[in-house]
């Protein structure tokens, strides 16, 4: 039994779970759907997917690391940074416009790199990714985060383009904009939602601001029946939530999908690896970082299972269960409870939420990739 507890730290939580932390981790788990909900469905549609999928891989991945996560405080989900990589991956191996398709691939995808993941950890190679160098890693997220930005700019006022690299996204966007194509409310709600996320933070960073920008935008939109004039909104969900399924994909997608899903495996097994040992050290806990690539391995299977795409951890959101005092996985379970709660009862309530809105809240978590201050020191 304690083998498999070592392997499946969830046996552990409950065999040792004190009833003083059942408040905590329930109000933590509140604050957390909170912001996980509209993150979820915006880093989805910036991976190229329906927003609802983004609800999949949150739930998939909450459930799956707090069975197989060896930290109770890590909270996984939908990145930003992973969402462009995944989308560059799926969007020439799909045929068309076909969203169904296009599902299927990131479901295979999040499973292939799974594995790879769970191979990782099982082999015993958790501490390899401490070798991928400082620059490389600044780097890559700078660049992410510039290609999130630019890319999510004309969503954001309220028009769409068909670029399909960095400097396509420009010249499409300037031309849109100088072919007077920006919706002005829909500019003014996306512009109105950063003001209030960063200005919030900064003076409140307690305070779930994502969760106030999004009720504010709905709001507006149903009050002024915003959607009837041209303001483009995520419209009512689908209702339920999908049986788990294996994807099927054609055999000569597989080649691009493991070359696409290793390298999504190396950036997710570091970056989460980094973000245990912060959190751990800083509780004065110890991660066993091959246990914490098997719980990111099963966390991503279990998302492509469910219709989801590949995911990793979330500094911002594992901060935010963190300050509101989180104390071990039942956070997550509980949060992904709400979610499913949310799409099986209430899936019309955010039929209004603007989708510049989304793309707000992608370009504000956008700005916390980037590391200006890093580069001039490595400069």
């Amino acid at each position: 039994m304690e083998r498999l507890a070592r392997w499946v730290p969830g046996i552990t939580v409950v065999r040792t779970y004190e009833k003083s932390w059942f408040r905590k981790d329930f109000v933590a788990a509140l604050v957390l759907t909170a912001l996980l909900v509209p993150q979820g469905m915006a880093y989805a549609e910036l991976a190229g997917l329906p927003a609802v999928t983004g609800l999949y891989t949150t739930v998939a991945a909450l459930l799956g690391y707090a069975i197989f996560g060896p930290s109770r405080i890590m909270v996984l989900g939908p990145d930003s940074s992973l969402a462009p990589v995944i989308a560059a991956i799926i969007a020439p191996l799909v045929i068309g416009d076909s969203p169904a398709e296009a599902v299927a691939l990131a479901g295979m995808l999040a499973i292939l790199a799974g594995l790879i993941e769970i191979l990782v950890g099982v082999a015993k190679l958790g501490t390899v990714t401490d070798l991928l160098s400082m620059p490389v890693r600044i780097g890559y997220l700078n660049g992410i985060a510039l290609l999130v930005l630019v890319s999510q700019l004309p969503k954001l006022f309220g028009f769409s383009t068909d670029g399909d690299d960095f400097i396509s996204d420009i010249v499409e966007f300037v031309k849109g904009v100088v072919a007077g194509e920006t919706v002005a409310p829909s500019l003014l709600l996306g512009m109105g939602a950063i003001v209030v996320m960063l200005v919030g933070r900064r003076f409140a960073p307690r305070v779930p601001w994502v969760l106030v920008a999004v009720i504010a935008s709905i709001a507006v939109v149903a009050i002024l029946g915003l959607a009837d004039e041209g303001v483009s909104v995520v419209g009512t969900l689908p209702s339920g939530f999908p049986s788990p399924t294996f994807p099927s994909v054609p055999m000569d997608d597989l080649g691009p999908l493991l070359a696409g899903a290793l390298a999504i495996a190396i950036v997710s097994v570091a970056d989460t690896a980094a973000l245990s040992r912060s959190f751990s050290a800083k509780r004065g806990e110890r991660v066993d970082q091959n246990h914490e690539a098997v719980g990111l391995g099963a966390a991503n299977v279990a998302a492509g299972l469910f219709q989801g795409f590949p995911m990793s951890a979330s500094s911002s959101r594992t901060v935010v269960a963190e300050s509101v005092g989180s104390k071990t996985q039942l956070t997550g379970v509980l949060s992904a409870m709400a979610i499913i709660v949310l799409l099986v009862g209430a899936n019309s309530l955010l039929a209004d939420l603007p989708s510049s809105v989304l793309a707000a809240v992608v370009i504000v978590a956008s700005f916390g990739l980037f590391d200006l201050a890093t580069v001039r020191w490595l400069a």
